[in-house]
């Protein structure tokens, strides 16, 4: 752990992060969490726009995997930063995280669901026909289509401060977030609609901060260690082996979450869509909190023998 020269009795942390508003309330979070426990500490945010960021475009253009944490990555392999903060929706799942990096702690989890924000209060059943609903995400599209073949999607990219004022310059009608998203740049008043996660499954890893060192950084690893939830580990552990195992990532119509029971057991409930959503599979099961692993692979397995391989590689083909 670093020392600030001007402050030779104190830790320095250094936190790497997207330079957007809502990434920049995150590491906030972060560091009140960690100078509660730590008072010595002195936390220092290095901000990077990331190539998600800059790309206008369909992130399946891009190349989609690692858009929003790559150049982070690398902040965090060059020792330019001691810690990384990621949404771990954005956290590539089909592949490993870089070498030479580890998880080492997931906060406790916010909400999952998603959120509908029309300027004048309707919910998606009110809307009119046509009503366009900005949202670039193939899961929110399909679901979309699924539940609500009135309505239509147009593409809106960006943060949600940016979609935010899309929306409000007329781009679309109405908007999808995620519910967290707006709890962390406190614009949840904007919220007209939560969608209930039967309406709305949400994307692998909804709600959940991970926090990302080197792993030979014993210092590091350890002082993060202190904000884990092991109930969110479970569950991300659970959902990203899920994601691993079905190859998919933010270019595939995947939804699913899993929930820590009172019984000490965990559930997973896992769905893939065709992109227009006329197709859609789901398998939940329940097992031990102790094995995540077991339960995110035997969900993938049963979704592959429903036929999710395929419906993963027609979507690749068509967006």
């Amino acid at each position: 752990m670093n020392r600030p020269p001007d402050a030779p009795g104190k830790r320095l942390l250094r936190i790497g992060t997207r330079s957007s508003p809502m990434a920049l309330a995150q590491v906030e979070r972060v560091r009140t969490e960690l100078t509660a426990i730590v008072p010595g500490l002195v936390v220092e945010v290095v901000p990077v726009t990331t190539s998600g960021d800059r790309w206008p475009g369909a992130l399946s253009e891009l190349g989609g995997k690692g858009a929003f944490t790559k150049e982070v990555d690398q902040l965090l392999l060059s020792g330019e930063v001691d810690l990384a903060v990621h949404c771990m929706k954005d956290v590539p799942g089909d592949r490993p995280v870089p070498a030479g990096t580890t998880f080492a702690s997931y906060l406790e989890r916010d909400d999952v669901r998603d959120a509908l924000i029309h300027p004048g209060g309707l919910s998606l059943d009110q809307l009119p026909p046509g009503s366009r609903i900005g949202t670039s995400a193939v899961r929110r599209i399909a679901q979309l289509s699924r539940h609500y073949p009135h309505l239509t999607t147009v593409p809106i990219r960006g943060n949600a401060n940016s979609r935010l004022a899309k929306l409000e310059a007329g781009h679309a009608d109405a908007l999808l977030l995620a519910y967290s998203g707006l709890e962390r740049i406190g614009e949840t008043v904007r919220a007209t609609q939560i969608l209930d996660v039967g309406t709305m499954c949400p994307p692998i890893g909804a709600g959940v901060l991970g926090l990302q060192c080197r792993e030979n950084d014993a210092d590091t690893i350890d002082l993060v260690d202190r904000l884990g939830s092991p109930d969110t580990w479970q569950q991300t552990t659970a959902e990203r082996m899920l994601l691993h195992v079905l190859q998919g990532h933010c270019n595939s119509p995947i939804a699913g979450f899993a929930s820590s029971l009172p019984d000490g057991r965990l559930t997973l409930r896992a769905m893939v869509f065709s992109l227009d959503g006329k197709t859609s599979l789901e398998a939940e099961e329940t097992g031990s909190a102790s094995d995540p692993v077991l339960l995110g692979t035997s969900v993938a397995i049963t979704l592959l023998r429903q036929g999710a391989r395929e419906l993963i590689d027609e979507s690749a083909d068509q967006h």
